[in-house]
């Protein structure tokens, strides 16, 4: 994904030391807010193949876990110093709205739905265009799949600036993780499914 040099530096140093602690990292981000400069770091466990996407996942990442890491990564941004001056650390879980980073994000969350943003436009048919709201669809070659409107767009990884999930929120209302491919809806109480579409069907069977 497309990063300046003080990200790609951070990341370096900060990926190794999440890795060896047992979390993935999700996202970071060095940001400058009104209370000052801000290091901004989203981990969670490692991704398992296995996973069930439409279910809440669980004994994730806690407060606890984000505040031992917080210690463990600020002694090794000490020792390096790579940001000039004084800056908050922050570390949290990426939340339900999840960033996506790396080639085994995007892979992992095939069917969902997401928001993409890349650093500069492609050319579509309809013109140029950086910013794609639709279903992951796979990772091959470097470059992201996704459908948008019936249309596949492959997206460079290296020129995503920004990516995360959107979740279905009635999903998430009911109990479920709001993430992963859709499911039909249930038939409400009460409700018949239309018919008129099978005799017609039969209709024409007996005519022929």
């Amino acid at each position: 994904m497309s990063r300046n040099p003080l990200q790609t530096k951070l990341i370096s140093i900060v990926e190794p030391v999440c890795n060896a602690a047992g979390y993935d990292l999700v996202e970071l981000r060095f940001v400058t807010e009104q209370g000052g400069p801000v290091l901004r770091i989203a981990v969670d466990l490692p991704l398992g193949d296995a996973t069930d996407l439409s279910q809440v996942p669980e004994d994730r990442v806690d407060l606890s876990d984000c505040e031992n890491l917080s210690r463990e990564l600020s002694a090794v941004l000490d020792v390096d110093d790579p940001i000039p001056g004084m800056y908050s650390l922050e570390v949290s879980s990426p939340g339900i709205d999840r960033p996506l980073r790396t080639p085994k994000h995007f892979a992992h969350f095939v069917g969902s739905d997401a928001k993409i943003s890349l650093a500069f436009p492609i050319t579509t048919p309809t013109g140029e265009r950086k910013n794609f709201r639709g279903v992951l669809a796979g990772f091959a070659d470097g470059k992201v799949a996704m459908d948008v409107d019936g249309q596949r767009y492959e997206l460079p990884l290296e020129d995503i600036e920004t990516a995360k999930l959107v979740p279905d929120w009635d999903a998430v209302m009911a109990g479920k993780s709001g993430i992963g491919p859709k499911l039909n809806k249930p038939i409400k109480p009460g409700h018949r499914p239309s018919t008129k579409s099978k005799k017609n069907k039969q209709q024409t069977k007996e005519q022929g």
